[in-house]
């Protein structure tokens, strides 16, 4: 996916805040969404961190029907798009809309070429097969995943681009910070295509990655010492810094 493209979608110059919701039940996911739906932000993902895909599903159908026109993006935990694709479809097929689907491991092989990229290949077939619709950002040089080493980023970055709508990476693990040379290189790597960070994003730090396209956060915009629940102070100050960077581009043009 061009940047252009989906910063059109989104109609926001900026990065895009696409708050992290960590699920426990239905009531605590629709209290976080009214959260960030009243500080302005246009979409979330929602994550099974405790709880297989299973118990997941009918929190995810319930939540869909209660917003039936917010975007709602998924992440099933430690489970590739070769396995999520098909339940994507499902869903879609009983009219349940999921947005984006963000997967931790996109299996990209940097010693590969893209034609022998058998894994993400094959999920990428499945993806077609599956007949979703929306938005894949698949984790490349991810946290918690098989590391990768820092001289192999931008071929891992560039080989990410045939095979997803975002390239997503993270620092080294949850609520800690990319080192800005890595997200340098993914930048430059990857053209105008969609990048995404997923971890260490707070309002403090947001200004040095002006050249990241979506920010999903949830540390960085959750109460003190609360794995759950959004402080709508923090998203209130990330969102303002967003709107910075708006008013700094546009300022420059």
């Amino acid at each position: 996916m061009k940047r252009a493209d989906f910063h059109e979608q989104f109609n926001c110059p900026g990065p895009v805040v696409l708050p992290v919701i960590h699920v426990l039940d239905e009531e605590q996911t629709a209290r976080n969404i009214e959260i960030a739906s009243k500080a302005g932000v246009t979409g979330v993902f929602l994550i099974n961190h405790d709880f297989p895909v299973e118990p997941f599903l009918p929190i995810v159908r319930a939540i869909r029907k209660r917003y039936p026109d917010f975007w709602i993006g998924l992440n099933f935990l430690a489970v590739t798009g070769a396995d999520a694709f098909p339940i994507l479809g499902d869903l879609q097929n009983e009219n349940i809309r999921i947005d984006a689907y963000w997967a931790d491991d996109a299996c990209i092989d940097e010693h590969a070429s893209v034609a022998e990229q058998t894994q993400a290949n094959h999920i990428k077939q499945v993806l077609t097969q599956s007949l979703w619709k929306g938005m894949y950002l698949g984790g490349t040089c991810f946290k918690k995943q098989r590391e990768v080493d820092p001289i192999h980023y931008g071929v891992s970055a560039k080989l990410a681009t045939n095979f997803m709508d975002a390239v997503c990476t993270s620092g080294i693990a949850t609520g800690k910070e990319a080192d800005t040379n890595k997200i340098a290189v993914f930048r430059e790597a990857i053209g105008d295509h969609v990048l995404a960070l997923a971890s260490g994003v707070t309002p403090d730090n947001a200004m040095v990655y002006a050249d990241v396209d979506i920010f999903m956060v949830a540390t960085g915009i959750n109460l003190e010492d609360d794995f759950y629940n959004i402080d709508p102070n923090k998203l209130r100050r990330l969102l303002a810094v967003t709107q910075e960077f708006q008013i700094r581009d546009e300022g420059q043009a």
